[in-house]
């Protein structure tokens, strides 16, 4: 059973995710917040798989809500959906950078929100189709960039290397697979294995961290 938390300031948003959450077998809702603070409070009381966060909220916006979430050590499982309206730049470069795994529009199809969380919380990353190129763009654009390579970076081997910097492109591992000419399991494997020589939480981080050591 994978247990949602749902963070946002509007009720009939709340509601009509608890709807779609209740009718759908494996998942069940953790609990609900209407402000960022409230969200933190529910996060540490609950201890979810997911978090269904809303960005525009009273007290702290869902932006320092992830952050805090984050950083706790007891919630190092709970991954962050950032749910939103807002498309901007801005919005998905924090996002990710501040430790979300993933992405969406609140228009996102019921079906797709639903994948959404299972990939994140099998550990994948999960962007919106229109703003995965977005975020790609937004570290490309900061020049000159500061490159502080990871400190495990020495770690991955050649291949490794490669792989996260197809992933930083925003490649599936179907996609690296065929680039690289081996099997997609190969590349999952790749993948995996860079993610815990890195430490990072997801997909999502182990982009955040190839382009700040200088991979992409």
């Amino acid at each position: 059973m994978i247990g949602v938390l749902l963070a946002d300031d509007q009720d009939l948003i709340r509601i009509g995710l608890r709807t779609l959450l209740e009718h759908e077998d494996g998942f069940a809702v953790a609990g609900e917040a209407a402000d960022g603070l409230a969200a933190v409070a529910e996060a540490v009381r609950t201890r979810p798989d997911v978090v269904l966060m809303d960005i525009r909220m009273p007290g702290i916006d869902g932006l320092e809500a992830t952050r805090r979430i984050v950083a706790r050590p007891e919630l190092e499982h709970t991954r962050v959906i950032v749910l939103t309206t807002f498309e901007r730049d801005e919005y998905v470069f924090d996002a990710m950078r501040l430790g979300a795994s993933g992405f969406l529009l609140k228009n996102t199809p019921p079906a797709t929100l639903l994948e959404a969380i299972r990939t994140v919380v099998d550990g994948g990353a999960l962007l919106a189709p229109s703003v995965t190129r977005t975020l790609i763009r937004e570290f490309a654009r900061q020049a000159p960039r500061a490159v502080t390579p990871h400190p495990n970076l020495d770690q991955l081997t050649e291949r490794e290397r490669e792989v996260v910097a197809l992933v930083a492109q925003g490649l599936t591992n179907a996609e690296i697979a065929g680039q690289l000419v081996v099997s997609p399991a190969t590349a999952r494997t790749h993948v995996s294995r860079a993610m815990i020589k890195l430490g990072a939480r997801d997909r999502a981080q182990l982009v955040v961290f190839a382009y700040q050591s200088g991979l992409a």
